[in-house]
């Protein structure tokens, strides 16, 4: 258990009980999918480990890799404050060295590993950089920040909130920058509110390749609650802006968080893919149409979006969305793109 996590969790609570009224066979189970972002962590309330990841991913579809990503699990106890979260990418090492023996399926969990760095610290990140790769025994493929930020209480999508301005800071982009030298992309999750900082980001780090996750943040909860359509077209204006920036990649994903004001865990039983399909639409071909199939990759946000749907039914969903286009952009979108960004063989 990560001792750090003593706030009240802004997930929702994962109800396999409740997940279970839905079942869903696979759709088009031989396509090969990376999912390209995911989580691994034990914490009061909710744990997702090894054993819980490897039955989502042989539920029916061939997830044949996928990439973890940074949620402060299992960080060191002691030492300097810099150095804690690459307790995080020994343990998820292992757990990949668990995967790679083949004792428990053909599919690669946690091929590759987006991990923390303080990029507060410029150019005193890059101990801590090499650090983290030696831990990763060469699995270490990106660098990520909490840094979802905004200034009403009621949108929290982190247990520890960053502090505002962390994209513009001049210190996270001399840290950022040096990002490169080691060939790791950064992962940025920001609301659609952010948008412009990202964008300024991206133009003040040419040389960094910038994955956006969770489809940019378009927000739906506190006051953007019944202003979806509104929220939009300002957030599709931003994405505009992103996707003209080369050195930005997009994760479609992660639109199972309350902050986006979907409401699917109400239910009386979970969404069906098509349900979600109809829902997304207007979003996912917004991305794919902007930044091209080569430049998105799809992503579960597990555990994270369970609390409000089923991992089968959300690669449905999105085998639903992608049915009209080309078998090339298809393998893009599923696991080229990821393959590509974070160096899956």
């Amino acid at each position: 258990m990560d001792a750090q996590e003593t706030t009240v969790s802004p997930h929702l609570r994962v109800r396999q009980d409740w997940l279970a009224r839905t079942a869903e066979e696979a759709l088009e189970p031989a396509l090969p999918i990376v999912d390209a972002h995911h989580h691994l962590w034990d914490r009061p309330g909710g744990r997702y480990l090894f054993d819980e990841l490897m039955a989502d991913i042989g539920a029916g579809h061939n997830v044949v890799a996928t990439v973890f990503v940074q949620c402060r699990s299992m960080y060191r106890a002691h030492g300097p404050d810099a150095m804690k979260p690459v307790g995080e990418v020994e343990f998820i090492n292992g757990v990949a060295a668990q995967s790679a023996s083949g004792m428990y399926g053909p599919a690669r969990a946690c091929a590759a590993i987006v991990g923390f760095a303080d990029l507060m610290l410029g150019e005193g990140v890059q101990p801590v950089l090499e650090a983290l790769l030696h831990a990763g025994n060469g699995r270490l493929r990106g660098i990520r920040n909490t840094t979802a930020w905004h200034a009403d209480p009621a949108i929290r999508s982190n247990p520890l909130p960053p502090p505002p301005g962390m994209l513009a800071d001049a210190r996270f982009r001399q840290g950022a920058r040096l990002l490169a030298k080691y060939d790791l992309p950064l992962d940025v999750w920001a609301y659609h509110t952010q948008l412009d900082e990202v964008l300024a980001l991206a133009q003040a780090c040419p040389e960094t390749r910038i994955v956006l996750d969770h489809a940019g943040g378009p927000l739906g909860a506190g006051p953007y609650a019944g202003r979806r359509e509104e929220v939009r077209r300002e957030w599709e204006a931003a994405m505009r802006r992103i996707a003209a920036q080369p050195n930005v990649w997009l994760k479609l994903g992660g639109l199972g968080m309350p902050v986006g004001g979907w409401d699917f865990h109400l239910q009386e039983a979970p969404p069906a893919s098509q349900q979600l399909a109809a829902a997304w639409r207007p979003y996912i071909e917004t991305c794919i149409g902007l930044f091209g199939a080569s430049r998105c990759m799809f992503e579960s946000n597990s555990p994270v979006d369970k609390g409000m749907f089923g991992y089968v039914s959300l690669w449905n969903a999105f085998k639903r969305l992608t049915q009209g286009l080309g078998a090339a952009e298809r393998d893009s979108l599923f696991a080229g793109t990821a393959r590509e960004v974070y160096r899956i063989g």
